[in-house]
């Protein structure tokens, strides 16, 4: 049964949206609204049949949250075993997700106390697909996500804060912390992770591992929460080497019919291993001038050895200029407030759009919304807060510049894309920082840590924004910490990127790249 609201708390919600009711007003409209209200529960409740998309492999252990001695890290949010196909491309891999992908019968947080107990009841294609294909799902990684203020930093959360496997001083960098610390450690193969602006790509940069960001609507978003704009989210693989990366994407990727944001365009499926191991002979790669702009000297120096072990290995390698580089943040900024507002608004899985609805997660993330909104990080309420005044001020055209003015930097990519395969630059500009926790909750508001990964975020953001694939591939160490390099393609040709990945593996001592020896 809903509540049955007063006649002042329809006064007072008419107010909210700039409706003025006066007392014979209210009382008419109060009239009318029950009547709404209670057609809506009889729709709510009815009998109606829903037709989700099946859940296969289907038998399922509820699994448990390890304790403290079983994941020193810090990197899981629960541990299960769910086995797919006797055989396939990923038979004897293991898999797991950051905490915002739905698993059907697992518990699913979002990196929120807040949501402590919810318990989806549909896969995300990214698991039906993994299961089919012969993987077996190890568990849910932490992340820091609503509680945690979206950050890229993967040190702020509701639960412990995970730690970098190669110095647990370090951050492993966020927001799917866990998934990093987890693939780098060696206790899980491959992990699924999300990626707003880099959120993927940083943790795999700064833990040492190979981080895929696929081009835009390439791998399905169906059954995945998200806490930003839908235009600029993404989900992919993290894993120690090129070739189980490539796997991954070879199973998961291509069109579903149930997220909206994949265009015709998407294939069916993408053949990525058959040109794995092709090499990069007569390959065109363009260093980015900008990519290097403040970045730490051991870090250009890394990346620029490893442009050079490519050229070696046959690659035409080339300086380029793309000024738009630096300019792109902005724009993509723009549409965080408002976008992660709206997301949240509606569940965080979207409406308009003629497709299946994951209810039982939508009413989770509302509740949560309206009843725990004060448990929040106080840079998400920052955000929302930001949001708010953003629409009293600007009435929506902050939001609707940013979505317009991206076709202007997607070509500017594809410009310098004409004339070279593939762009390089670090992944990130700097290396994993050391963990300095805020003194007080509104300290994290000026949080050099959440500073520093925003910097980091400089090379990464822009391809969330534009939709080009771009992929993270460890490439050295200083001083004990990851230094990564980020390749970037042209829509499409993610296959292409993860075999000059490859290339470079074969040519230098990877081994010792990604092993951990703190």
């Amino acid at each position: 049964m809903f509540a049955v609201p007063d006649l002042d708390e329809v006064v007072a919600a008419a107010k909210t949206l700039g409706i003025h009711l006066g007392p014979d007003e209210a009382v008419l409209y109060r009239k009318y609204l029950l009547e709404h209200l209670k057609s809506l529960d009889e729709f709510v409740q009815s009998r109606m049949e829903e037709t989700p998309p099946p859940v296969t492999y289907a038998a399922r252990g509820p699994g448990h949250r390890p304790s403290t001695e079983d994941d020193p890290l810090s990197a899981w949010m629960w541990r299960c075993e769910i086995s797919g196909a006797e055989e396939g491309p990923l038979a004897g891999k293991t898999v797991s997700y950051k905490d915002h992908i739905a698993v059907a019968g697992i518990p699913m947080t979002f990196g929120a106390a807040a949501m402590e107990g919810f318990i989806p009841d549909v896969d995300a294609t990214v698991v039906t697909r993994v299961l089919e294909a012969g993987g077996t799902i190890v568990g849910k990684n932490t992340m820091n996500g609503l509680t945690g203020g979206f950050g890229f930093g993967g040190a702020i959360g509701d639960y412990e804060r995970p730690k970098n496997p190669h110095n647990p001083e370090h951050v492993p960098g966020g927001s799917s912390s866990g998934s990093a610390a987890a693939v780098a450690a060696g206790e899980v193969d491959i992990s699924f992770g999300g990626d707003q602006g880099g959120s993927i790509r940083i943790p795999a940069a700064w833990s040492g591992n190979v981080g895929l960001k696929p081009t835009f609507g390439l791998v399905s978003h169906f059954g995945i929460g998200f806490g930003s704009d839908q235009s600029i989210d993404y989900t992919g693989p993290m894993t120690r080497t090129v070739e189980d990366a490539a796997a991954s994407l070879e199973v998961v990727a291509g069109y579903d019919g149930l997220d909206p944001r994949q265009s015709r365009e998407v294939p069916e499926r993408m053949d990525v291993m058959s040109s794995l191991a092709e090499g990069v002979d007569g390959i065109r790669i363009g260093i980015v001038e900008e990519g290097f702009d403040s970045a730490e000297d051991d870090v250009t120096e890394l990346v620029m050895a490893a442009a050079d072990s490519l050229a070696d290995a046959g690659a035409k390698v080339s300086t380029v200029s793309v000024p738009a580089h630096l300019q792109v943040s902005k724009a993509a900024m723009a549409l965080g407030p408002e976008g992660s507002r709206a997301a949240f608004d509606t569940g965080f899985l979207g409406v308009y759009a003629r497709t299946y609805y994951p209810a039982s997660i939508i009413a989770a993330v509302h509740r949560m919304r309206t009843m725990h909104a004060d448990l929040l990080n106080p840079r998400t309420k920052l955000n929302y807060l930001v949001a708010e005044f953003s629409r009293r001020n600007f009435h929506g055209q902050v939001y609707a510049k940013a979505q317009n003015v991206r076709s202007s930097f997607i070509k500017a990519y594809d410009t310098a894309l004409a004339d070279v395969d593939v762009l390089l630059m670090p992944t990130c500009i700097l290396k994993a920082p050391k963990y300095d926790p805020p003194t007080g909750e509104l300290e994290i508001l000026e949080d050099g840590l959440n500073m520093a990964a925003f910097k980091a975020a400089r090379n990464t953001q822009p391809f969330n924004y534009t939709g080009h694939p771009a992929l993270a591939v460890p490439c050295g160490k200083s001083a004990g910490l990851p230094v990564s390099m980020q390749l970037i393609g042209r829509m499409f040709e993610d296959p292409l990127l993860l075999r000059v990945a490859y290339a470079f593996q074969q040519s230098v001592a990877y081994d010792d790249i990604i092993a951990v020896t703190a």
